[in-house]
């Protein structure tokens, strides 16, 4: 993709329309300027990062190795949660989109009821637009790893596309995909609204924030010309870390917070996701209105410490191979159990854990990592946590409550719950609609054998006879045609010498119609079987070439599933 420099900003990408495979999203050039969609598979390698590691930088003298355990910083695991973050980000910021094409008169019709803060001057023009935010809220522990997961997420994005022309048409514009902002410290909405304009400006080379700033605007007016400015940059994902700095802020500094995120959702239509610690919970939960409005149509996303199963064997085993000291050491069940024992499911903790064990070894002259050293730099070095993690340990909920950060006890799951009888719901709807056309499909292919059967009755052959042929086909291919079915029938009978003529080979006139003599069905297995046995076959041999029998590499359950 062909780099730009916009003046005075940051650098930016060139678009490059990709065709969309989601009707919902075809015919919009935001949203085709956006990398495709990515497999789980494709997004591990995406995300994941292992630096560079060679055997031989264990011979080192002990101070530079002492410098490169610095190193284990730099590791990403993608995990089970990372990856459902990323699918959940990729479909908000498209979601996003869907209702902002700049080729439609919406987009206009936003840009005018924030200018003159009326309505549009066509009110039907509006019927039926909803803003699509699929907006969330990630809450999740201290040292879980969200704000690099989010980081590692949103640089898969290109943050700046330019756009000029468009099939042929011009088409001028930047578009922001995403910006991620930090809660100011008191929860002023000024605070953030300059950060806001400061990385705008950043990005685009424009002087929002100087603006501001000599006019005194109120937060009013600042947000309001935010609204315009969200617009003109087609900005598709705003991102709000450490959101639990609500909690601090001055009394109702959090309402007035949380409605400004609403407005940006009604009314501009920008996907808003709120990132933070437990903390947060008291603020998004406070009442059921703030409640709903920390929950976006995404769904939420709570994130506990990683338990002690397989994902955390993969998160020590990702790092464990990055050894500087002389002796290496191998690991074991009881290594991964020390570690979760004294980091308790952290990843945070368990890097430094991890790094501070290798260095007490190489400064010591240990040269080992021991279940001995591994508990003694825990003990040591973490002592400002080790309240916290006693009370992990012991699992005792009063006091985790004590620490806001790691406390998840306080988290209402009721919007879990109701959204998982949604789903159970949809689910229902989903069996009763296919219940449905499975029926339709079976008096379809009811009418479609009873029509078969009454065509080749006129071409003179037996009712019986006819049924049983029909009944065969079907049997092998549900999906045919009346008019196929006797094509096929009478072909059949053709081959056998039957169609010629019908009463050499059975079949009689009485009264008008056209019965059959009884004669041997050729499609009948036990026929099939005599004639085989008169030709030197087996039974198997003659089955099979009669199609009764499908080879293993020919049955549909021996295909690759394809997920």
């Amino acid at each position: 993709m062909k780099k730009i420099i916009i003046p005075n900003g940051s650098m930016a990408e060139e678009a490059q329309y990709k065709e969309q495979v989601i009707p919902d999203y075809q015919d919009n050039p935001f949203i085709e300027a956006l990398p495709n969609l990515l497999s789980p598979h494709k997004v591990v390698e995406k995300l994941a990062f292992y630096p560079q590691y060679h055997q031989n930088e264990r011979k080192l003298d002990s101070h530079y190795r002492i410098y490169m355990v610095d190193r284990l910083f730099q590791v990403f695991q993608p995990l089970p949660m990372n990856i459902e973050l990323e699918r959940k980000i990729s479909r908000t910021l498209r979601q996003g989109y869907v209702f902002r094409n700049p080729f439609e008169s919406k987009l206009a019709q936003g840009f005018c009821r924030d200018y003159y803060g009326t309505n549009p001057v066509n009110p039907k023009d509006d019927d039926g637009f909803y803003p699509s935010s699929f907006g969330f809220t990630l809450i999740g522990i201290s040292g879980l790893g969200k704000t690099s997961s989010l980081k590692r997420i949103l640089n898969m994005y290109p943050q700046v596309i330019v756009h000029s022309e468009y099939r042929g048409i011009p088409f001028s514009a930047y578009q922001v995909v995403w910006v991620k902002l930090e809660c100011p410290h008191d929860g002023s909405i000024k605070g953030l609204l300059y950060e806001f304009f400061s990385e705008i400006d950043r990005l685009l080379g424009t002087n929002y924030y100087q603006k501001m700033m000599k006019t005194r605007a109120t937060a009013d007016a600042m947000m309001t010309v935010m609204n315009q400015v969200v617009r003109n940059c087609s900005l598709g994902l705003l991102v709000i870390d450490e959101i639990q700095h609500l909690s601090m802020a001055k009394s109702g500094g959090s309402e007035k917070m949380l409605n400004f995120f609403v407005n940006l959702v009604n009314n501009v239509g920008v996907p808003v996701i709120l990132v933070g610690t437990p903390k947060a919970v008291k603020v998004l939960q406070g009442d059921f209105r703030q409640a709903r409005r920390g929950s976006g149509l995404g769904g939420d996303m709570v994130c506990d410490r990683i338990q002690k199963d397989e994902v955390w064997d993969l998160l020590v085993s990702s790092i464990w191979h990055y050894q500087w000291t002389r002796k290496e050491t191998p690991f074991t069940p009881e290594i991964s159990s020390i570690l979760y024992e004294e980091t308790q499911g952290i990843p945070d903790l368990l890097k430094k854990v991890y790094a501070i064990t290798q260095a007490y070894a190489i400064s010591s002259g240990k040269e080992e990592i021991t279940p001995y050293i591994i508990r003694k730099v825990a003990k040591e070095n973490l002592k400002l946590v080790q309240p916290m993690l006693t009370a992990l340990k012991t699992g005792n909920i009063r006091e985790i409550a004590k620490y806001e950060d790691i406390c998840m006890t306080g988290i209402d799951f009721n919007d879990f719950l109701t959204r998982t009888k949604e789903s159970i719901n949809l689910d229902l709807r989903a069996k009763e609609i296919k219940k449905r056309q499975n029926k339709m499909k079976q008096e379809n292919l009811m009418e479609e054998k009873k029509e078969a059967v009454l065509k080749l009755v006129d071409l003179g052959m037996d009712a019986k006879k006819a049924q049983k042929i029909i009944d065969t086909m079907l049997s092998q291919n549900q999906d045919v045609s009346a008019e196929s079915m006797v094509e096929d029938a009478m072909a059949l009978l053709k081959d056998e010498g039957m169609k010629e003529e019908p009463e050499k080979k059975g079949i009689r006139k009485v009264k008008g119609r056209k019965e059959k003599q009884s004669t041997a069905n050729p499609l009948d297995i036990r026929t099939i079987v005599e004639q085989g046995k008169k030709d030197n076959k087996s039974a198997y041999e003659s089955l099979k070439e009669a199609g009764y029998i499908i080879s293993f590499k020919d049955d549909i359950f021996s295909r690759e599933v394809v997920w």
